[in-house]
């Protein structure tokens, strides 16, 4: 008990500096996903523009676009599941010179002092969040294949269907690459929160602000971009979020 009082009192800064990273992580990825059911977002507003996509891929006899189209979207999420890969290998290279990275880190103007145990713990974070940012790539590689899948089984024009079974083709497949396209965005959110775990190394303090600034950038980009604005230019429908 004494130890565990001793460490916490050594590191407080330090155990700070991660205990609000994980109140940012963690809180934007639950209030973007609770707020997406209510207010349009990239995420709401896109699951409506797939939805009419599919629509539309179910009046095609030939379906060679839509397929190319998801086949696109898996390069994507691919290419970011090789790079994580890449990040990993090099951080586990990294984790076994702390001494010569500890170094040339100390050269750096107001950079915190950090023992090699303090090293070896952020390093520790940083893979644990390409481990997750891994796992979300490769299951939004699946879930596009399910969808490749759910098209190439889709019901033909000529096929005698009602419309609420069309739509609800639609829906399915819409819903399927929707889920797809947010754990890529899942991902890419981590990426960006580990680019602010960068900044520990050089103090917890700039570790705090930089992981705020992530929070204030990832909100200004899904719920108040041009780029969304420009979205819901083109949809005459209400925009209310969809669980995806």
């Amino acid at each position: 008990m004494e130890a565990m009082i001793q460490f916490c009192t050594e590191n407080w800064l330090n155990l700070l500096a991660l205990g609000w990273f994980l109140v940012c992580f963690t809180g934007y990825m639950r209030y973007a996903r609770l707020k997406s059911y209510t207010t349009p977002c990239l995420a709401s507003v896109l699951h409506l523009y797939r939805t009419e996509w599919m629509m539309h891929m179910l009046e095609r006899d030939v379906r060679i676009a839509d397929t190319t189209a998801i086949a696109n979207l898996e390069r994507s999420v691919a290419f970011f599941a090789s790079t994580t890969i890449l990040v990993l290998a090099g951080l586990l290279t990294v984790l076994g010179s702390t001494e010569k990275a500890i170094g040339v880190i100390q050269h750096i103007p107001f950079a915190y002092p950090a023992t090699q145990q303090e090293w070896e713990l952020k390093l520790l974070v940083l893979i644990i969040l390409f481990v997750y940012a891994f796992f979300k790539f490769t299951w939004s590689l699946r879930q596009y294949g399910f969808a490749s899948v759910m098209i190439g089984g889709a019901p033909h024009p000529n096929e005698d269907i009602s419309d609420s079974q069309r739509r609800s083709h639609a829906n399915r497949i819409a819903k399927m690459a929707s889920m797809a396209a947010n754990n890529f965005n899942i991902g890419l959110r981590t990426y960006y929160f580990s680019l602010a775990v960068l900044g520990w190394f050089i103090s917890p303090w700039v570790f705090m602000i930089v992981s705020s600034i992530t929070v204030y950038v990832l909100y200004g980009r899904e719920f108040t971009s041009s780029t969304l604005k420009t979205l819901m230019m083109s949809t005459g429908e209400n925009h209310s979020g969809e669980q995806i």
